[in-house]
């Protein structure tokens, strides 16, 4: 069985975390351009959810807390995968400030207990098979620390993360490169930036300000708002991922980026996006304008990065990905659209960025209708 999507003998898929943010979109793709069968592994966390995959008999939705060594190890066997995709990882820094010990847990001790389960699998598989395995592990790119006003991340980096979440990821990005090079498993890694788009949990940036700002309650911004982040639309992020797994040299690691050079679109301030934001809200809900007015600055989160940035010249060159360009109508155009959902009372403003009508759309004004706001 093959397809545009997939290698030849690329049957059988594990995604882990298949039901957050990243994994979901994976899955999506997965089905809707491939035969593979899918084994989605997911503990079904607070910021899980499924409804955006829908119904499918290719879909096969493994409940397991990579924790339980013997519950991930009957998983894997269950799957009986020709290539995993590991998303699974708790991902919130501040989270991670207030409660470390499950970063940890789950990051850490998780992936180990994965790669491990893994290793048993790949090495009891006949050679065909055995000689096509790969085993991709997604990261972030927050395990290189913090840019200053020049520069960018690239493979060559080095390790500096800067809170417990990253110092997590860097952790398993480490014990994903010893397996590889101690066991010979067939491994790909990847770092990405900060991703947006359908499905997002509303405890990231873009959602919370987007909520906050229409139900008119104060928008958090941490300290003066002038933290960079790289952003990258989950989708092109998606393409980037599948790419990598299934032609990425092995034992290598892949940058993604929203676009990959300084100074570019995809780079914009935390203050610029809130703002950007309340500035559509004001067009669209003038009772409400000005909405920048529901700025409120907390207290910086301790430890906060300062820039991040990719460059993403290795996959570019490597795999032939083209380089994104986040469009500068994106969060703008999106938050016109979802006010427009909202102000006509199709959807109420705790379920609204959950909800398949208007989640479909994220941040990417082309994948669906939006209103006239010129």
């Amino acid at each position: 069985m093959s397809s545009a999507l997939l290698p030849e003998g690329i049957n059988r898929v594990l995604v882990t975390g298949g039901a957050g943010f990243i994994g979901s979109a994976v899955v999506r793709r997965l089905l809707a351009e491939s035969d593979a069968e899918v084994f989605n592994l997911d503990k079904f966390g607070y910021a899980s959810d499924l409804s955006s995959i829908g119904n499918n008999s290719r879909h096969h939705f493994l409940k397991t807390d990579l924790v339980d060594a013997a519950a991930t190890a009957e998983a894997v066997s269950k799957a009986d995968p020709d290539l995993v995709m590991h998303l699974a990882a708790e991902s919130h820094v501040d989270r991670s400030i207030d409660g470390p010990g499950a970063f940890i847990e789950s990051n850490v001790t998780g992936t180990f207990n994965l790669l491990q389960a893994v290793r048993c699998h790949w090495e009891q598989l006949p050679d065909e098979r055995r000689e096509r395995f790969r085993f991709h592990h997604i990261s972030t790119d927050e395990v290189f620390g913090s840019l200053g006003p020049s520069g960018r991340f690239s493979e060559t980096t080095p390790y500096d993360p800067r809170s417990p979440y990253s110092a997590s990821k860097a952790a398993s990005d480490h014990l994903v490169s010893a397996w590889h090079h101690t066991y010979g498993l067939p491994v790909v890694l990847t770092n990405c930036s900060n991703n947006y788009g359908p499905w997002q949990f509303p405890e990231k940036l873009i959602p919370v300000v987007i909520l906050k700002a229409v139900a008119g309650e104060p928008i958090p911004l941490y300290g003066d708002g002038a933290n960079v982040r790289d952003w990258l639309y989950v989708e092109d992020h998606v393409e980037a991922l599948i790419l990598a797994a299934t032609r990425g040299n092995l034992g290598e690691s892949y940058c993604v980026g929203g676009a990959g050079d300084h100074g570019s679109p995809s780079e914009r301030t935390n203050r610029d996006v809130v703002e950007t934001i309340c500035a559509v809200l004001d067009r669209l809900r003038p009772q409400g304008a000005p909405h920048a007015r529901l700025i409120t600055r907390v207290t910086d989160r301790p430890g906060h990065d300062r820039r991040y940035a990719i460059d993403a010249a290795k996959i570019t060159t490597e795999l032939g990905v083209i380089r994104m360009k986040f469009r500068h109508d994106a969060a703008p155009k999106t938050a016109a659209y979802i006010a427009d959902v909202i102000g006509k009372g199709l959807y109420n403003t705790k379920t609204f960025y959950r909800s398949d009508f208007v989640i479909q759309c994220g941040l990417h004004p082309t994948k669906c209708p939006l209103p006239n706001i010129a």
